[in-house]
């Protein structure tokens, strides 16, 4: 499984490179690869952020800083992700579907987000970890990178998986 990463802050995902997840990078049965979207403004102070096209309030990403970054690793046969407190809540069966994936490209968010007109032209889904609003996609990422991990071969014992899901829980 391949994560590509769109982020402002790649430096948050030195956690992942400890653990069951950093073990299964060195194991090579999933790769993570950080693109700092910010490598991608032409502007000399490397500016990423410009008020929401059509007014309102805050900042939001700018569409064409943001799509240069995605074109960067731009799949036909990935599925694109957003992490947005807008979209479907992360959930056990959206996990397993996801592991099944090759391939994912999960898009951070900053400031008030990202500009819709890039959303809407390259997300395919977009997902929440819940009914709550952070400052950033980076630590929703690091979840569904996490969880969707567990379900990649060698990543765990089979034996593991069985006994410890969540989707395998009796009450």
């Amino acid at each position: 499984m391949k994560f590509d990463v769109l982020t402002l802050f790649p430096e948050m995902f030195d956690a992942l490179k400890t653990s069951i997840i950093g073990k299964a990078v060195e194991k090579k049965l999933i790769e993570i690869n950080l693109v700092n979207i910010r490598d991608f403004s032409k502007d000399r102070h490397k500016k990423v952020d410009d008020t929401p096209y059509g007014g309102g309030a805050g900042m939001v990403m700018r569409p064409d800083v943001v799509y240069r970054a995605f074109q960067s690793v731009e799949d036909k046969k990935a599925k694109v992700i957003y992490m947005s407190p807008q979209g479907n809540t992360l959930n056990q069966q959206m996990v397993e579907t996801l592991s099944k994936e090759s391939h994912l490209i999960i898009l951070c968010g900053h400031y008030e987000g990202i500009d819709q007109r890039v959303l809407d032209k390259i997300v395919d889904e977009e997902i929440s970890i819940g009914d709550y609003v952070l400052t950033g996609g980076e630590i929703p990422a690091m979840v569904l990178i996490d969880s969707v991990s567990r379900y990649i071969g060698g990543v765990l014992k089979q034996d593991s998986i069985q006994e410890e899901s969540f989707g395998m829980r009796t009450s």
